[in-house]
């Protein structure tokens, strides 16, 4: 089957957030949700939620699913925001404890954080599968850019997440805690085999030089014909090597510390203090 999609894209993240529908049916999925923030202010926004919700309130849509494709280091999830306007439930990697653990030591937090993924409604592992409707999805394992990297493939459309981007612009970085170049290559390898006609609907768009528009949706064969930095059949060694040398050159993204602190609970602030405000730590010289 081949699900409709829907796609919101962010301009001040550059993040692209997919509604994903049984064309059948009135069972849908949300992917990789944005809970607007001005880092300035400290102070959230739902503009960017309320899109989507309206969106599938308007169709009059039923919301099954709000999947995360990993912890995102550029952007809030509003995950729990959408749920509790439209229900459905919260899906991660199951390698999010791994993540919870190194972030939970690097932000210093205490035992009331608990770093085995029940802030989610489910974790998923290479192999699993669930359904919107009637639409069956599969869950493939794509670490590289994070440990628990997910690429949800959902009929005829994979959403990957982070780890490619559109042709010209290549592939995620690697460079976070856990993170591995030789990680990434394989698990692109493994979204390059599906079949070329394969639909693949990326995290993020950058708008590589010369191309004028935003653009998240490729195919498998337009992957592995004309990606930059993995197209043409290019060697892992040649990818590590590149792609460890462009990582040394890249700045933090500017919403990493409340991204981080945030997604690993599942798009929730830390716990109130006891004047019920939530505070966000940043850790000096530890990222």
């Amino acid at each position: 089957m081949s699900p409709d999609v829907t796609a919101f894209f962010d301009e001040a993240t550059n993040t692209v957030s997919y509604v994903v529908r049984d064309p059948q049916g009135r069972s849908c999925a949300v992917i990789d949700s944005v809970l607007d923030f001005d880092y300035a202010s400290g102070r959230t926004d739902t503009a960017s939620a309320d899109r989507i919700i309206a969106h599938i309130q308007a169709e009059g849509l039923e919301l099954a699913w709000i999947l995360e494709t990993h912890v995102h280091a550029d952007h809030l999830s509003a995950a729990p925001y959408i749920q509790e306007r439209l229900g459905g439930k919260i899906g991660i990697g199951q390698k999010i404890t791994v993540v919870q653990d190194v972030f939970g030591k690097v932000f210093n937090e205490g035992t009331r954080f608990q770093r085995d993924g029940s802030q989610f409604d489910r974790l998923f592992e290479e192999g699993d599968s669930f359904h919107i409707g009637q639409l069956r999805g599969d869950v493939l394992h794509t670490p590289g850019h994070t440990p628990a990297c997910l690429t949800y493939v959902i009929g005829d459309a994979a959403f990957v997440g982070d780890t490619l981007f559109m042709p010209d612009f290549g592939t995620a970085r690697c460079d976070f805690p856990g993170g591995s170049a030789h990680d990434l290559y394989l698990s692109i390898q493994k979204i390059l085999a599906l079949p070329d006609d394969t639909r693949i609907f990326v995290g993020h768009d950058y708008k590589a030089p010369g191309r004028e528009a935003h653009a998240w949706e490729t195919t498998v064969g337009e992957q592995k014909a004309k990606n930059v930095h993995v197209g043409a059949g290019k060697a892992e060694e040649d990818f590590v090597e590149m792609r460890e040398a462009r990582d040394k050159e890249l700045a933090m993204p500017k919403l990493i510390v409340p991204s981080l602190q945030v997604n690993m609970r599942g798009g929730r602030m830390p716990e109130p203090e006891d004047n019920g405000t939530s505070y966000l730590k940043v850790p000096v010289n530890k990222l």
